[in-house]
């Protein structure tokens, strides 16, 4: 089937030892196929509409934030309802966020569901806040994580059951 959505996220291939058995459980993009990540954009534009010149777009916005180091060290919370880790320094994943959407002012993230964006990693999501709470007390003593952030990825996929999801494209930082 064809890919439905686009999202640009930021990978962190170093939290899936700590979060990828909690995920698998708790947080349906694991099933989908998208690794363990920070969003930059979701929804980005449809799948149909990443030409070359959008392609370079995206290239240039990621290429205006240098690459840079991050910490996940805490675990946080939206309600009861997400558990997530905390990147920090989180003003790189703002900057990329400012300079995607600078770019393509009509996308907004989560579209323009929240009055602020916060970065964050998601552990589990919409499942009782007793085993959201054991997932983050197991994660808890593994932390901090650290990451090197080099690049920006554009994934396509569906969402739905299933791994659909996939790179599309890989942007480096500048």
């Amino acid at each position: 089937m064809e890919p439905t959505h686009s999202a640009l996220i930021v990978a962190v291939a170093e939290a899936e030892p700590v979060v990828a058995a909690h995920r698998d459980r708790f947080d349906r993009a694991a099933a989908w196929g998208v690794p363990a990540h920070i969003t930059v954009l979701f929804p980005f534009l449809p799948p149909a509409d990443l030409d070359e010149h959008v392609l370079a777009r995206v290239g240039q916005a990621a290429a205006s934030v240098p690459a840079f180091w991050c910490t996940l060290a805490t675990v946080g919370w939206f309600g009861d309802r997400v558990v997530w880790l905390a990147p920090q320094p989180a003003g790189p994943f703002v900057a990329l966020t400012a300079a995607v959407t600078s770019r393509f002012p009509s996308v907004r993230p989560y579209e323009g569901a929240f009055d602020e964006v916060v970065p964050h990693l998601t552990i589990g999501h919409d499942h009782p806040r007793a085993q959201l709470q054991a997932a983050a007390d197991a994660v808890g003593p593994q932390l901090p994580i650290h990451a090197r952030v080099t690049s920006l990825r554009l994934i396509t996929g569906r969402p739905e059951p299933g791994p659909s999801w996939s790179t599309r494209h890989e942007f480096a930082l500048g």
